[in-house]
């Protein structure tokens, strides 16, 4: 049993690295003119590997969540105690997003380079820590609530529950985003300004403090941010998918494997057939796409289980195991290495640049080509993060919130 746990821990470990390496390695390029096309973002509909990414983060935060229980609550005290914990998370992501959001605020006041307005009136306040932070809290809340046993003082995970969660949100986002009308734009509009999701964002947040790339064209007015309110819902079945897998290794962690590639595989197949009906779209994480993202994960989490059984896929995954298991505090690493690059200046040929054309155009005196060259910058930037964040992991220190 101490070794299924072991397994179960590497396996999830791996897969969080893989999410984290993924982040940053799309988000550090040398050039953003000479990226490879795998590693965009779909510009709208549709999707790329890149937009299953984030996904398989909040995959992987559900697996988490789902190996924590059956948790035993003696008392009343105790169950609240869970309660606070899980709000105390939330909270913690919310705030530490918001603040990386102001530190990139103040970066930029100093000079530094990057997009938007740069100051306290256009601080953006949806973002990829908050949407974790709400997702873990909606999935765990629901654990607490519907998985109480009275009688064996046991918190279980309610798998019915879980199950009746995953097609009610799936289905009343996909109606309520064809079926209401929004204001000026009617029903079923899907583009970036005329959707709900985007409509009830510009009127909860405002434009000035949404992702100030959310245009319909570079430069455009502001329309939505990819990490919003309502589309915050269906990102959260990506989390329930990873407490079910949990759950389904723990009953049986030699089938389980299988079982979950195998659900995964049928997911993919499922997102890909409702997709004329409302379309693939990470940017306002349609039903469609949850489905294929989720299925994608689970597919993604089945190879890292097989994989690891051999010494040497064991031994390679070190760097991966290292982000893995001090996730969190790498993400926000990268972010803040991302936010100093835009400030340190270098002398380019008697021009001052920014560390980042600095290290691109090292790059290109090495290698030609200028796709290569570009990520050959972000595998510098992977590298000195893991590096970072190495000596907590060699310490067996693993940051929780």
């Amino acid at each position: 049993m101490a070794h299924a746990q072991q397994s179960r821990l590497l396996s999830l470990d791996v897969l969080r690295g893989l999410a984290v390496a993924g982040m940053i390695v799309v988000t550090s390029p040398g050039d953003w003119n000479q990226t490879y096309p795998a590693l965009q973002h779909a510009a709208w509909a549709g999707w790329t590997p890149t937009d299953l990414i984030f996904p398989t983060f909040l995959f992987a935060v559900g697996l988490a969540l789902g190996l924590s229980f059956p948790r035993v609550v003696p008392d009343a005290a105790a169950r609240a105690a869970l309660w606070r914990a899980v709000a105390r998370r939330v909270v913690l992501l919310v705030l530490m997003g918001l603040a990386l959001e102001l530190i990139y605020t103040g970066f930029r006041a100093l000079g530094a380079t990057g997009v938007g307005a740069g100051d306290l009136a256009h601080l953006r306040i949806p973002g990829v820590l908050q949407r974790i932070g709400l997702c873990y809290g909606l999935a765990a809340a629901l654990i607490l609530a519907a998985g109480h046993r009275a009688a064996a003082r046991t918190i279980l995970i309610p798998v019915r529950a879980l199950l009746i969660a995953v097609v009610v949100i799936l289905i009343g986002y996909a109606v309520i985003m064809l079926a209401v009308s929004v204001p000026g734009y009617g029903a079923g509009n899907l583009d970036p300004e005329g959707n709900l999701a985007a409509w009830i964002d510009r009127s909860v947040f405002t434009p000035s403090h949404l992702w100030p790339l959310g245009s319909v064209a570079w430069g455009g007015p502001v329309v939505y941010d990819p990490e919003g309110l309502l589309s915050t819902f269906p990102a959260s079945v990506n989390v329930l998918a990873g407490v079910l897998a949990a759950w389904a290794w723990r009953r049986d962690p030699a089938g389980a494997t299988w079982k979950i590639a195998a659900t995964g595989a049928g997911l993919i197949f499922l997102g890909l057939v409702l997709d004329p009906v409302f379309p693939i779209n990470k940017r306002i994480w349609t039903s469609s796409f949850a489905l294929l993202s989720t299925g994608a994960s689970g597919l993604a989490f089945a190879a890292v289980a097989v994989l690891l059984r051999a010494d040497v896929a064991h031994r390679l995954s070190w760097p991966l195991r290292v982000l893995g298991a001090n996730a969190i505090a790498a993400f926000v690493l990268s972010q803040l290495f991302g936010y100093a690059r835009g400030f340190l200046l270098f002398d380019l040929n008697g021009e001052l640049v920014g560390l980042q054309d600095w290290a691109n155009a090292q790059a290109l005196l090495l290698i030609t080509d200028p796709k290569m060259a570009s990520l050959a910058v972000a595998l510098a930037s992977l590298t000195v993060v893991v590096l970072m964040i190495w000596p907590l992991h060699r310490n067996r220190i693993h940051l929780r919130l």
